[in-house]
């Protein structure tokens, strides 16, 4: 155990024994207080289910693995302690303000980005009973204009909760919304919380941080926090599988959009074999009935089904023929004929016929050179080249499983905001790094000449400095591959519009499809359906259970709900 310093804290009581909060994710447990390792593993055992329960300071953990190997695991994570009050350089945060948490407004946000990140949601009810708790600081980060929610950290002031005699605090659950178009979210809640501490004339602040968390190691060493030996101790349950088992071969390997179905499917006990990780693809078998996956697309999809979802021209034709409604569309041909198609619609948006991930599609398109231009690009991709009316409206992707809507989002196409000292190119640096690391690499901002484009057409140069404050939105399309962001709505969701998607799915004959609208409202009746997608990453629209209905559509009977 850590031992406690000789100075107490004027005023409070001796030392407690066995010390504990909860915090709304699990219990924070002081391992200092326990008399000894077995009190401290019998207290561990008590976690309620659905809860992550750690236990911090822990300075023997190979001890205590000793009393219970079966139930805990040692977490594998680095503690680390910044010794107040520490001297800070003033650092402008422009765009962002840092708050406490309104109860009555912020949880619902904060839970999002909790679950975006992977952290364990905290009930309503918990945020509104801990907001005038001395023993915790719930701060958010607010964006400026716009009053969203985009970031959260706690606080946890050890003297309130136990007496600390060392005059003691921690910082929990750093989460930051990583779709965010600001950089230097994180840093400015650090700070805000540092310095909240200070303020109560706490002696030092610690954390714990993953390991491989490589961004947020850089950012507490240059806070000047320091490493401490002391460890974080965890008990075996489903929240903390992946910090204990070690997964099979090759899944590290998988993508996102084919590690949360296989991720899903082992939790329900599914046999999984991963046949090419690089290409996404997997076999899962249970009960006699294997199943190849690539992503969501499985055996289940037909060749046909495919076919007609990977040929645009055919997706528009078999939606139109359902009197589904879609936009004016016809293939590149003679410079005579686009110039006409594009003085009858006024605006185009050229695509490959074939093609998935945005590539080589430009919209909103309105001079011939343009639209010429554009067409040499999608033939990068594509021999075959669409031009489309271009329609305006909210980007919506809907997901349906089974001939159910499971998922809706609305996309949006990547911006960055100004803050008056980075370059164009600076902020979007900074916002690709942060939607790669939240995506596994996946979504990136491309600079190309789609992206130039997109800032020319402000007025602007890649090396133009932004103003503070100022959205630029530096891509048309919003395809998250190239860096756009998504936002569920699944609850607003029209029924005219999910009968739609419901409908499109049929007229496809395809079981899992993500169909691309564009609508003024989501919760109105108006719409075209653009495109559809055999192989929709679910990933994208966690928390919605969208793994959960794949895996429930290949094996109906490992469905624990029924």
């Amino acid at each position: 155990m850590i031992p406690a310093v000789s100075e107490d804290i004027e005023g409070k009581a001796p030392l407690p024994e066995q010390a504990e909060l909860d915090c709304g994710w699990g219990r924070l447990i002081f391992s200092q207080t326990f008399p000894d390792i077995q009190a401290l593993t019998k207290c561990l055992m008590k976690e309620k289910s659905g809860r992550r329960d750690v236990a911090f300071y822990v300075e023997e953990p190979h001890v205590a693995l000793s009393h219970a190997p079966q139930k805990l695991f040692l977490d594998p994570s680095h503690s680390y302690r910044l010794d107040l009050p520490a001297e800070l350089k003033p650092e402008k945060s422009a765009g962002i303000q840092i708050r406490e948490l309104d109860s009555t407004g912020d949880s619902d946000a904060v839970n999002r980005i909790y679950a975006k990140a992977g952290m364990v949601k905290v009930r309503r009810e918990f945020f509104a009973a801990a907001e005038n708790d001395p023993r915790l600081i719930h701060l958010v980060a607010i964006e400026e204009p716009g009053g969203n929610i985009v970031g959260t950290v706690t606080g946890i002031d050890h003297v309130e909760t136990f007496a600390d005699p060392q005059g003691g605090s921690s910082l929990w659950c750093l989460a930051v919304d990583p779709q965010a178009s600001l950089p230097g979210i994180g840093e400015a809640l650090v700070r805000a919380l540092i310095t909240r501490m200070q303020e109560r004339g706490r002696r030092q602040l610690d954390l714990s941080v993953m390991h491989d968390n490589d961004q947020a190691l850089a950012l507490y060493e240059k806070l000047g926090f320091r490493r401490i030996p002391v460890f974080t101790l965890k008990t075996k349950n489903s929240i903390n599988e992946r910090l204990y088992i070690a997964p099979p071969p090759d899944v590290d390997e998988l993508n996102p959009y084919a590690k949360i179905i296989v991720d899903e499917a082992r939790r329900r006990g599914i046999d999984v074999e991963i046949l090419d990780a690089q290409g996404g693809f997997f076999k899962l078998s249970h009960g006699g009935r294997s199943i190849t996956c690539r992503e969501s697309l499985s055996e289940l999809t037909t060749a046909v089904a495919m076919s007609r979802c990977d040929d645009k021209a055919a997706t528009h034709r078999l939606l139109a023929q359902s009197g589904l409604k879609v936009p004016a569309q016809q293939r590149a041909s003679s410079p005579e004929e686009n110039a006409a198609f594009l003085e009858k619609v006024g605006s185009l948006a050229v695509k490959p016929l074939r093609g998935e991930q945005g590539r080589g599609i430009s919209i909103d398109l309105r001079t011939f050179d343009e639209v010429d231009s554009a067409i040499e690009m999608a033939k990068a991709y594509c021999d075959d080249v669409l031009l489309e009316e271009f329609v305006t409206g909210e980007d919506l992707r809907v997901i349906v499983i089974g001939g159910k809507v499971v998922a809706a989002a609305l996309r949006r196409p990547p911006e960055v905001k100004g803050d008056g000292v980075h370059s164009i190119a600076e902020l979007i640096d900074k916002q690709s790094r942060r939607r790669a690391a939240a995506t596994g690499g996946e979504s990136r901002i491309p600079i190309d000449a789609e992206t130039r484009r997109a800032i020319r057409n402000a007025g602007l140069e890649l090396d133009s400095v932004l103003e503070e404050g100022r959205l630029l939105v530096v891509r048309k399309t919003a395809n998250l591959h190239t860096g756009g962001t998504i936002h569920d709505v699944t609850e607003k969701l029209s029924p005219t519009l999910r009968s739609a998607a419901v409908e499109a799915a049929r007229a496809l004959e395809i079981p899992v499809v993500g169909l691309d609208f564009l609508v003024p409202s989501v919760e109105g009746s108006e719409f075209v359906i653009i495109e559809a997608n055999e192989r929709p990453g679910l990933a994208n629209h966690e928390p919605a259970p969208t793994a959960e209905r794949f895996i429930d559509l290949l094996f109906p009977q490992t469905n624990r709900e029924l």
